[in-house]
């Protein structure tokens, strides 16, 4: 035979009432220190890839940082970041920046490894920065793009003591086994570390 359960005191019941009135507003947040942190770029626009698209680390406690690795997008930059922030697409990159005025917009920290080389070695000790354009499209190469990557590039250096060269800022096709071709023929890789230099 089952009991009987007992019923809610009416104080019990107008209490669960009044806490059901209450407007969400006033309920508490987020605590303070659950706020997202700056992009780790002055001046970048934090965009989030999934974090289905690269995998949490502590760089450069985990693993070196070594390089910076320069990317091509093949596509628009809306674009872009909406494919990082496709769980179902597993890539990524640190950094994407707009060709038209050189914007700049961050999708992974540093401290993780993005999944842009297509090798998990050049993952794990590089920063990856996607260019908006097209490898056969060289107007997509504008002033803007060259001075605010460059500068981007130059501040990543000095944060992880990277040589402003050739040998450790390198081109997507240069990573072993890739099958990419960016940035491309049309890229200035002269000019690049000129600015990446007097940045």
């Amino acid at each position: 035979m089952e009991l009987a359960r007992p019923r809610p005191s009416r104080r019990r019941f107008l209490q669960g009432t009044a806490l059901a009135a209450v407007p969400y507003a006033l309920l508490p947040g987020p605590r303070s220190g659950t706020q997202v942190p700056a992009p780790d770029h002055h001046g970048a626009e934090w965009q989030p890839a999934s974090t289905a698209n690269y995998t949490t680390a502590n760089r450069p406690t985990t693993h070196p940082v070594e390089q910076v690795i320069i990317h091509v997008t093949q596509t628009a930059f809306t674009k872009t970041l909406s494919v990082f922030q496709n769980p179902a697409k597993q890539v990524s990159a640190h950094y994407v920046v707009r060709s038209a005025d050189g914007h700049i917009a961050q999708c992974v920290r540093e401290a993780d490894i993005a999944w842009h080389a297509g090798d998990w070695a050049h993952n794990t000790r590089s920063i990856g920065i996607e260019h908006e354009g097209w490898v056969d499209r060289p107007y997509y190469f504008t002033d803007a793009l060259y001075e605010e990557s460059a500068g981007l590039t130059a501040a990543i250096c000095a944060r992880y003591g990277i040589p402003k060269d050739r040998r450790h800022i390198i081109g997507h096709y240069e990573v072993p086994g890739t099958d990419h071709t960016d940035p491309g023929p049309h890229w200035d890789w002269s000019r690049y570390i000129r600015l990446v230099n007097s940045a």
